[in-house]
């Protein structure tokens, strides 16, 4: 199954075993690319001998981005593993708080979704209402 018989699919189908099939797939493809690109991150960082105390200081600042680019993936690995773990459960593409169907569109997306737009944005209000105040 691809993207467009997924999208062609009546609503009535949501998360039937081919949808759930499609996004397993989908989140341990995610997965291994993830663990790819952080291996490939831990790769390209370049730890060698250099004398002048601005290339020393160039050197240590891109190692540091690429240790927190690398340290952002590897927070995704949790998340693909707990929506592998709800397609097992039968619980994937439901709003973990109003048990809503999140959206094909959307998992699309973020296949780690847990939330329909509206809680997601419900949320992320809630949130920078609470930043404000501090």
């Amino acid at each position: 199954m691809d993207e467009k018989a997924l999208m062609a699919m009546s609503e009535d189908d949501y998360m039937n075993e081919e949808q759930l099939a499609f996004f397993d797939a989908r989140l341990l493809q995610l997965r291994q690319e993830t663990l790819d690109e952080i291996e490939a991150s831990k790769q390209d960082i370049n730890y060698g001998r250099v004398s002048d105390v601005s290339d020393r200081a160039t050197l240590e600042e891109e190692a540091q981005i690429a240790l927190r680019l690398a340290d952002r993936k590897r927070q995704l690995i949790p998340k693909i593993d707990k929506a592998r773990q709800r397609i097992r459960q039968g619980e994937y593409g439901y709003c973990l708080e109003s048990g809503d169907p999140i959206g094909i569109k959307r998992l699309l997306i973020r296949p780690t979704a847990e939330y329909s737009t509206d809680i997601k944005n419900i949320n992320e209000k809630r949130e920078r209402r609470y930043e404000d105040k501090r």
